[in-house]
């Protein structure tokens, strides 16, 4: 029997939201809907999505290609509080005979040589119930392919049917959704995102339990730091959460991270960076009525993250902090970034918040890291979140320039080739006594990194500058930065020895 429906897809909720009250799986299940429609819409005008008890229906117009219609299933299994999509065609039905007719063509193939059984839910005013339904398509099956066995208990195939009063639906595959809540029903909340592996994946998980995430950026490394946050962030918000609406907050930290190099001791420099980022984290969210913050932290992954350190950094806010992978191990958290690809972004990402940490302290005495921070000028931290930007989640690759490429040197042999340069050392003083820089050939300079943008235009224009750190992060970082502001005759000189 020929179908001329179109297709259409059965959206089951996930199990945690069937559980509810009445009341709460309608306004749930109402929300879900809002949302696909939302997302699919922005792909194609003509979808529809009709709300009810046990799931959605969502129809594609007639006229998709296969690859729109495959765009659309990718798109269906990312949105948070779908537990199964299976695709189907809603065909009319009247008689069990009828139903056979339908279910035959489709199956035959796919139970051959099979153990199988027939799963049918039915719905409506029929003369035949639901299991009078499961044993006449088994039969029509059995006698449509004899190398076909029914087996109730441990089927290799399941042959599900629903028909629903007149209509009988088709389910021509499934597959599984992203699962959890959906998105917005348990309000929102604000994720601080560096780039790395960790704070995408935090950002996911609040997602997928039904939080309107929105995203928070301290640059520690100028634009082609920004660019490449901007660019993950971009990627959960297109691909999780693209029905709502949601801010990109970036916030200038690069001097408190100077201010922090000048006053506070080595061992404290980890924690007391957390503790402003997160003072200053309560604040924009406490401006946007935005409730709760979210980090990336993962218990002793570094050293700002032992339960001492924790508690240190959580007392500098005035809101609460979720912390989704608290208790996850390293090598999970990849995992989950490769999944829901936002891997490729970290693997390309320095850690610009190691940087500073040197010597830390794993479990750093609360009197003195407030004495510590009793010689910070937090007028520099009031500068910076009044400086900061806000963008929609949905422009955020609008105007974006790309970074540019900065001259590396890799050894002493191509620096004593060039003509007029040199290098600057931008190490803390401390880094510098504890392991000088000797390049006799070449002058060098000493000039921390937390004075470089400051220091670099009133230096000599008549030759190149090569900067050096012990890590290369650092240096490259501040060659890009200077290179955005029209300095083209800086670079790194990646090693000294």
């Amino acid at each position: 029997m020929p179908c001329s429906c179109r297709m259409t897809y059965l959206l089951k909720l996930h199990p945690e939201i069937t559980i509810k009250s009445r009341s709460v799986r309608q306004h749930m299940t109402r929300c879900l809907a809002s949302n696909v429609r939302n997302t699919l819409r922005q792909l194609e005008e003509g979808v529809r999505v009709k709300g009810g008890w046990d799931a959605l229906l969502v129809s594609l117009p007639d006229t998709l290609p296969a690859g729109r219609v495959e765009e659309m299933e990718d798109t269906l299994a990312r949105i948070p509080g779908i537990h199964e999509i299976l695709a189907t065609e809603a065909v009319p039905c009247d008689s069990l005979d009828e139903a056979a007719a339908w279910i035959v063509p489709h199956w035959r193939a796919a139970i051959a040589g099979r153990r199988f059984r027939v799963r049918a839910k039915r719905r409506g005013d029929h003369d035949f119930s639901s299991m009078d339904l499961e044993r006449r398509l088994g039969s029509a099956l059995l006698a449509a392919e004899p190398t076909a066995r029914v087996d109730l208990k441990h089927p290799e195939i399941v042959v599900s049917v629903e028909l629903t009063h007149r209509r009988l639906q088709l389910i021509r595959s499934r597959r599984p959704g992203l699962g959890g809540y959906p998105l917005g029903v348990q309000g929102q909340a604000l994720a601080l995102v560096s780039g790395g592996f960790d704070s995408p994946v935090a950002a996911w998980r609040m997602l997928r339990r039904g939080i309107k995430t929105h995203y928070l950026f301290f640059n520690l490394g100028g634009p082609a730091h920004e660019t490449g946050v901007r660019e993950v962030t971009h990627h959960l918000w297109q691909r999780y959460s693209a029905s709502h609406n949601v801010d990109f907050t970036s916030v200038p930290f690069e001097g408190v991270v100077a201010e922090i190099l000048r006053t506070i001791p080595d061992g404290l420099m980890g924690v007391i960076l957390k503790r402003m980022m997160v003072r200053a984290a309560s604040r924009v969210a406490a401006r946007a009525g935005i409730p709760a913050l979210v980090t990336g932290d993962a218990i002793a992954q570094v050293s700002s993250q032992t339960l001492t350190n924790l508690a240190l950094i959580d007392a500098a806010s005035e809101l609460p902090i979720l912390r989704p992978l608290v208790t996850e191990d390293k090598q999970e958290i990849i995992d989950t970034a490769r999944r829901i690809d936002t891997a490729r972004f970290a693997e390309q990402m320095p850690e610009y918040c190691g940087v500073i940490s040197r010597r830390p302290h794993t479990r750093a005495p609360a009197d003195k890291v407030l004495a510590a921070e009793a010689e910070f000028d937090f007028r520099v931290l009031d500068a910076a979140i009044e400086a900061a930007t806000v963008t929609r989640a949905s422009r955020l690759r609008e105007g974006q320039r790309q970074p540019g490429e900065v001259t590396v040197v890799d050894s002493l042999a191509s620096l004593a080739r060039m003509p007029a340069v040199s290098v600057i050392d931008i190490r803390a003083p401390d880094e510098r006594e504890a392991a000088p820089l000797e390049l006799p050939e070449v002058p060098c300079l000493a000039i921390p990194f937390y004075e470089l943008q400051d220091q670099a235009q009133t230096l000599p224009g008549d030759r190149d500058y090569l900067l050096y750190c012990d890590q290369g992060v650092m240096s490259h970082m501040q060659a890009l930065h200077l290179k955005d502001r029209g300095m083209d005759h800086f670079g790194v000189l990646r090693h000294a020895c």
